[in-house]
């Protein structure tokens, strides 16, 4: 990346921008107010695919604990998103897709933000701990600190890989929910983390290639915005090929069966294809047509996940994980 790109971003990272000054300035908070600092459409898909680790380690927790693990999952996503969007108030008061959020319209201050999110960090990892064990906590904790420091503070507006490094935050939970009931790691937890990090910049990349412009207003160095839309096609059709065969991995390490396999493969190449379509069209809502069906491909792929491992759920679950795979599009 030139210095030039670096700039872009510390400009806004090192003045914080007028857009902070003004963010106290609207109407009182509501209770969805502070829901909503917790981003939780993206807080499903993160506890669904810490839910799915947890079905699948070897070994069994209570149901109470197991049901405490997945809520500390949950907290600490939403945690870490009320922490971002205390940092990013600034670069969010200037994108149209984040300019409607709690701070920038001032019905939450930027320090009540921050004191929500820091004291949900802190509950959610000692719950884990004291209710689990400390190595899902630890990881818990880690997974936290990697969004807020690593991707929030230094990455996003400094380097057009933030979303490449930086994915690595959203690939914690199905290590998290594995370690909650096993209390350590494995090979089979490490593939549902590559699965999730290398889902992430297709998935990220084709948001940003439809929200160009918004990025670019607010200085975020996101790959269309310093390398082009060609390049960064190339980059998503290269990362959908990538997970192709990694996907079904599972099965092959005795976590899944089959029908995860069958699934996963189908996925992949429906991913691939949604790549293609991308590269080779140049329709502005090709993009966004992959980010939808993004979202849609982790969920079912996790989803297949849970069902291989204990099909009796299906007939349970099938309701809920519909209108689950509904909220997280």
């Amino acid at each position: 990346m030139s210095d030039g790109t670096a700039d872009i971003g510390s400009d806004i990272a090192l003045g914080l921008g007028p857009a902070r000054e003004q963010a106290g300035a609207g109407g009182e908070a509501s209770v969805r107010d502070y829901v909503a600092l917790l981003k939780p459409r993206v807080m499903t898909l993160v506890v669904f695919s810490g839910l799915a680790g947890l079905m699948v380690a070897p070994g069994a927790l209570h149901p109470l604990l197991a049901a405490v693990a997945v809520l500390c999952i949950a907290i600490g996503a939403g945690a870490a998103g009320a922490i971002n969007m205390w940092y990013d108030r600034d670069i969010d008061a200037v994108m149209s897709r984040t300019r409607s959020r709690p701070i920038p319209q001032g019905r939450v201050e930027p320090a009540e933000a921050l004191g929500f999110g820091v004291v949900l960090s802190l509950f959610s990892v000692m719950l884990m701990g004291l209710a689990v064990n400390w190595t899902a906590a630890a990881l818990l904790a880690l997974a936290n600190l990697f969004y807020v420091f690593v991707y929030t503070v230094w990455l996003k507006r400094r380097t057009p890989h933030n979303i490449v490094i930086g994915g690595a935050a959203g690939a914690f939970p199905p290590l998290i929910g594995w370690a909650a009931v096993t209390g350590s790691l494995a090979v089979a937890p490490l593939v549902l983390f590559l699965i999730v990090f290398l889902w992430t910049p297709p998935h990220f990349w084709a948001l940003a290639l439809y929200r160009t412009g918004d990025y670019a207003r607010a200085g975020v160095p996101m790959l269309p915005v310093v390398a082009g839309a060609e390049a960064t096609r190339r980059q998503m059709l290269l990362y959908t090929l990538v997970l192709l065969p990694l996907a079904p991995l599972p099965a092959l390490l005795g976590v899944a069966g089959a029908v995860y396999a069958g699934v996963a493969l189908l996925l992949g190449l429906l991913f691939v294809a949604c790549a293609l379509a991308v590269l080779r069209n140049r329709d502005p809502k090709a993009p966004k047509r992959m980010f939808g069906f993004s979202i849609l491909y982790l969920f079912l792929l996790f989803a297949a996940l849970i069902v291989d491992r204990a099909p009796g759920l299906l007939p349970e679950l099938a309701p809920g994980l519909a209108l689950l795979g509904g909220w997280a599009a």
